[in-house]
């Protein structure tokens, strides 16, 4: 990366990890094979202010799908199964909604037609944080219990609809282990993490905590990282731990169309598989967004099509994304969430790809978000409002006395000299107009206001 590139990407990283308040992240970016940045900014562990480095080992929550994809891949390319075999010909399990099988190609698209059934979120936050529901499935074989009613539950027919599906992935894994005679996570430590010489990827705890370089994983709390746990027992659907000079390798196997240092893995054929769309998702960041094996294909990066995915367990984050056509790939990793990696990923792609990476609608939002957040004043303060965030969404705050409420406010329009926003109150649509330029004021209703602090 060039050096003015770097620059900005170090900028944007240390702006919005200090907003979120996250402890540590830490950055691959690859380019034409070879590490081309390398980085990582705060603590592995806040009590002992241990630094983070590149080796410092996070979990990866979904971006394990993309390897359980590989390792299926792997088995239909030694002819040990087709995608279209049904699951319930290799699994005990129920899975024909609607009359119709589930093949193995349906699971790995998240297109079983069978919404989310919350498993991974039960177990999730029951192990980190005591959430409300606790679902002790120690094992992946008690997830197929779990799913004993889950055919149905189904809303659409296979293969007609996109419902990303946790469970599906168990059931991917235990298939790996069963038609490769292993447990699913030595199938991949053997086929794919030591080929590629990724020596420091762990899915047992055991190992991953014998690493002097693991994380903390932390909690935010009211914006406060609090030392929590990672939930050991998840497996192929998301329970790899990495680090991003591993993942840098695994990205190089991807841009190598299944070939890096000279070792195959899988012939280019298979990963242009992987890459080939499926289904449209719900989540439309860049427009186009669709799932293919493992992955979330966006066609229109820049004019090039990227290859990426995200992945959370609340006290670790990830993103890894590729643009298969520049041969440019980045792996983030945090130790908590509170700000979406995918955008310091997307980030780093632009400026790698020599792009401008304000042009990403996410980047705009976020400036507008930051200019318009504060308090405000109506004609001689006769009424006060506050503008704020929460999440990801922005609201509109009355806080004069006898008028208190609060009210959220959705993107339409954006542009350098206004954002126009709107709401939606007892099926009434109500804009709301902020002008940017010199002093910030809002628009609302019958109110003008003008943004005091």
């Amino acid at each position: 990366m060039k050096e003015e590139a770097v620059a900005r990407l170090e900028e944007f990283v240390l702006k919005k990890i200090s907003g979120a308040k996250l402890p540590s992240i830490a950055i691959a970016v690859v380019e034409g094979g070879r590490v081309a940045y390398l980085r990582a900014f705060g603590f592995r562990d806040i009590e002992r202010m241990l630094q983070a480095t590149p080796s410092t080992v996070y979990g990866i929550g979904s971006v394990t799908k993309s390897f359980t994809a590989l390792a299926v891949m792997q088995l239909v390319e030694r002819g040990l199964l087709s995608l279209d075999d049904p699951v319930d010909k290799y699994l005990p399990v129920k899975l024909r909604p609607f009359g119709e099988p589930v093949t193995v190609e349906h699971l790995l698209s998240h297109t079983s037609g069978i919404p989310a059934l919350g498993y991974a979120e039960a177990f999730i936050t029951g192990a980190v944080e005591g959430g409300d529901v606790w679902m002790p499935l120690a094992k992946p074989e008690d997830v197929i219990v779990f799913m004993s009613g889950a055919q149905e539950w189904a809303v659409a027919r296979p293969g007609e609809r996109f419902f990303y599906l946790n469970e599906g992935y168990v059931l991917l894994g235990l298939l790996i282990s069963k038609l490769s005679g292993v447990r699913y996570e030595d199938y991949v430590k053997e086929r794919i993490l030591k080929p590629l010489g990724m020596e420091r990827s762990y899915f047992s705890r055991e190992e991953a905590e014998a690493d002097p370089e693991l994380a903390t994983p932390y909690l935010l709390e009211e914006g406060h990282p609090r030392p929590s746990r990672f939930p050991y027992g998840i497996t192929s659907d998301g329970g790899l731990l990495s680090n991003v000079l591993d993942l840098s390798k695994y990205l190089s196997l991807y841009l190598g169309r299944g070939e890096v240092g000279g070792v195959r893995l899988v012939a280019r054929s298979v990963i242009e598989e992987m890459e080939r769309p499926r289904a449209s998702v719900p989540w439309q960041v860049l427009g186009g967004e669709c799932y293919g094996l493992g992955w979330v294909i966006t066609p229109d990066f820049y004019g090039r099509k990227l290859v990426h995915h995200s992945g959370s367990v609340l006290v670790y984050t990830a993103f890894v994304g590729y643009v298969p056509s520049s041969g440019v790939g980045v792996a983030v990793l945090a130790n908590a969430s509170g700000y979406p990696l995918s955008r310091i990923g997307m980030y780093a792609l632009a400026l790698a790809l020599g792009e401008d990476p304000r042009k990403l609608p996410f980047i705009g939002l976020e400036e507008v978000y930051e200019k318009v957040v504060g308090v405000y004043e109506a004609y001689n303060g006769t009424v006060r409002v506050k503008v704020e965030v929460e999440g990801d969404v922005l609201y509109l705050e009355f806080v004069s006395r006898g008028l208190r409420r609060r009210i959220p406010l959705f993107p339409e329009s954006i542009t350098e000299e206004a954002a126009l926003f709107y709401t939606v109150l007892g099926g009434v649509r109500i804009n709301a107009g902020f002008k940017l330029r010199d002093r910030v004021e809002l628009i609302y209703e019958r109110y003008k206001f003008i943004k005091r602090a």
